[in-house]
């Protein structure tokens, strides 16, 4: 089998050819993963002997992963900060400034009183203000990781995204039921 498959010891980044920062060229990205794909996708190559196609399926699921990762931008920080060996402590640190906190328990008593008033307008209110929210957030990341490589900060902004991140889901479920 010669085929250009992926190096395992590569850093996602290096993967897919992208320069190893918070902001990301998405179009590269998908072009490379398209172009991956048809080096990889063991459909492509299921007539060949079956230890070369369990090599490909694991190529296969290595690029999905890195795909999956660098095109999300709260999975991309956390994914940047192991490489710079910054444990977000996601799920032991949960101290939080007490604004944001407030602002969190605002927001989720908002969502469960559209909810509760089947009020899908004022669900869609809370949907961009989130987004707006999550977007100054994902624009602090890039200066914190890409222009300050302030990692302690930036790891404490992926506690924040993912708080948003729960916050969106939510809102989706909210939407949900009010569809049923």
């Amino acid at each position: 089998m010669s085929l250009s498959s992926p190096d395992f010891q590569q850093n996602f980044f290096q993967l897919f050819g992208l320069a190893q920062s918070f902001q990301l060229d998405a179009p590269s990205l998908e072009r490379q993963y398209r172009a991956m794909q048809m080096v990889v996708h063991p459909d492509k190559f299921a007539h060949l002997p079956d230890a070369d196609h369990l090599l490909l399926m694991e190529q296969a699921t290595f690029v999905n992963e890195a795909y999956q990762t660098l095109r999300s931008p709260l999975r991309r920080a956390r994914y940047l900060l192991k490489l710079n060996g910054v444990d977000t402590q996601e799920e032991t640190n949960t101290a939080m400034p007490m604004d944001f906190l407030v602002a969190q328990m605002e927001w989720r008593e908002a969502v469960i009183a559209a909810q509760q008033a089947r009020d899908a307008n004022a669900l869609g209110e809370l949907q961009t203000r989130m987004q707006a929210e999550t977007g100054g957030l994902e624009a602090q990341l890039a200066d914190k990781i890409d222009a300050g490589k302030d990692y302690a900060a930036a790891a404490e902004l992926v506690r924040k995204l993912r708080f948003l991140e729960k916050l969106a889901e939510e809102i989706h479920a909210a939407y949900d039921e009010i569809d049923n």
